[in-house]
């Protein structure tokens, strides 16, 4: 249950594995409070949510492939530092777990489960050439004037 006039949205521009981390504690966090909880995944945001793990050639047009290709999705997520080509993460992971703390994959699950909104940046959606259901989760593709208006009168967080 929602708790009148508790919003908070979320604007997650970024595919890293630690602002991801970020993005899906606070949005479970404050779900399970009673906030109403809106996420507004842009460019490389949407690579917290691709549905399919590894680097595809999915999308429109063959710049929109690319940046697609670029995108490994999300069991691939990259550290913003030290990354360590891709070992970092796991090792992330790793100690998440070892510390009985919620891995990435629990707190986008406590997300979806606690009915966070997930929306789609209709200006990236277009431009990258991809579909909702190539995500996890999209309750609706927005443009910015329409995620503005879900999220007036809360707090906006921009990760």
């Amino acid at each position: 249950m929602t708790i009148p006039g508790k919003k908070l949205s979320i604007i997650s521009f970024s595919g890293d594995f630690d602002k991801a981390v970020a993005t899906f504690t606070l949005a479970s966090g404050a779900a399970a409070v009673g906030y109403e909880v809106n996420i507004f995944f842009t460019f490389w945001g949407y690579n917290a949510i691709k549905k399919k793990s590894g680097r595809r050639f999915q999308g429109d047009g063959i710049l929109g492939r690319f940046f697609n290709f670029l995108m490994g999705g999300f069991e691939q997520l990259p550290l913003s530092r030290l990354n360590f080509f891709g070992i970092s993460p796991k090792l992330m992971t790793w100690m998440m777990r070892s510390k009985n703390v919620a891995t990435l994959r629990e707190l986008l699950d406590a997300a979806v489960a606690l009915r966070v909104n997930f929306y789609a940046c209709e200006m990236s959606a277009v431009i990258l050439g991809t579909v909702d259901t190539d995500y996890i989760h999209i309750k609706e593709r927005l443009g910015v004037a329409k995620f503005l208006e879900r999220a007036e009168g809360g707090q906006v967080l921009f990760i």
